[in-house]
């Protein structure tokens, strides 16, 4: 990273921009209050660092070690607060850093009336952001894979059934995008665009997402390790977009015997995370547990580790869900949930 003096001017900063474009990389120009700080993004062998110190206005030219450095609080510590935590502001909601942001809804989108039940319902919980799966990427070919599956007509109509129970509710919504080929559809309709755990790797659709510039909420994939995570988000923060809300949803259990959860949810992860870079955090007790009897618990254990927000799946009858009906919550045990966890951030911030 390059580091500017605090009277550096514009011309020195698009001098030293210049030079790494010529050496073929693209720069990252992040503007503080006192400071400017420049990241080269691409392969930094080929950069003369110690001829990029010498330019005017640069104060030094350090290598950062980690391979996540844009998102990194030792990258962030120069142009602002070091113990700060960014904010995505997805219209009136502001996600990172304050009361937990909470994502309800189904897993699936199955019909207008569905979703609009469910929208009012959840909004009523106490709920912040919809949610609606219109790509349902599924382990088997013959479940049901969202009205997505259909083709872009049916896509279509399904994103705009989320559209407008977001807009009738006035909540942010948000679904997944489950291949390239579908990203600027979706990012015409919804406000935050979601990658989920097995996409996680796909760097081409992590590029074409970003470049919508539009929040990414990011879920880490259930054999990924948390460097793994923070490596890929890179991804999206060297497009420009650092609008990256980062998603724990459990890993794949270990040793034999029973499996009483579908995943093991790593709280821990939630502040190893915030120790390492300044994006929000947030954890999906549903499809990490996979039982409803265990969304209230965890719930509020992911709050009391630091979760900046929730995303939980909710129906009004759990039992009519084409897609994971045993891991939903009711919209009444979503208020409870709700509730309890902002006690329970009020809290933790006093201790």
């Amino acid at each position: 990273m390059i580091i500017m003096r605090t009277d550096a001017t514009e011309e020195d900063i698009q001098r030293v921009v210049g030079e790494i474009e010529r050496s073929g990389l693209r720069a990252d120009v992040s503007r503080g209050e006192f400071m400017t700080v420049i990241g080269p993004v691409g392969d930094e062998r080929r950069l003369a660092f110690d001829h990029l110190a010498t330019l005017p206005g640069v104060k030094e030219a350090n290598m950062v070690e980690t391979p996540y450095k844009l998102i990194s609080r030792e990258y962030a510590r120069f142009f602002g607060e070091p113990g700060a935590h960014k904010t995505v502001t997805i219209g009136d909601v502001h996600l990172g850093n304050g009361e937990p942001v909470i994502i309800a809804g189904p897993c699936a989108v199955e019909s207008r009336a569905q979703l609009m039940r469910i929208g009012e319902e959840v909004k009523r919980a106490g709920a912040h952001v919809l949610r609606g799966g219109v790509f349902k990427p599924r382990s088997s070919v013959h479940s049901f894979q969202g009205l997505g599956a259909a083709g872009t007509e049916g896509a279509e109509e399904a994103l705009h059934w989320l559209r407008q129970a977001g807009d009738e509710y006035d909540m942010p919504v948000v679904t997944e995008v489950r291949g390239e080929s579908m990203v600027e559809l979706v990012a015409r309709y919804v406000d935050i665009m979601h990658i989920g755990a097995r996409n996680m790797y796909d760097q081409d659709l992590l590029v074409a997402v970003a470049r919508q510039q539009k929040p990414v909420l990011l879920k880490r994939h259930f054999g990924a390790s948390i460097e793994e995570l923070l490596s890929f988000s890179e991804y999206i923060a060297a497009e420009g977009n650092k609008d990256i809300i980062l998603c724990e949803r459990g890993i794949v259990p270990m040793g034999k015997g029973r499996s009483f959860t579908r995943y093991t949810l790593d709280l821990a992860a939630v502040p190893v995370i915030h120790n390492e870079t300044y994006l929000p955090v947030i954890v999906d007790p549903s499809h990490s547990t996979g039982r409803r009897d265990l969304i209230f618990s965890m719930s509020c254990a992911a709050v009391a580790a630091g979760a900046d927000g929730l995303m939980i799946e909710a129906h009004y009858d759990p039992s009519e869900a084409l897609v994971d009906g045993p891991q939903m919550v009711t919209p009444d045990e979503l208020e409870e949930i709700i509730q309890a966890c902002r006690r329970l951030h009020v809290l933790a911030k006093r201790t």
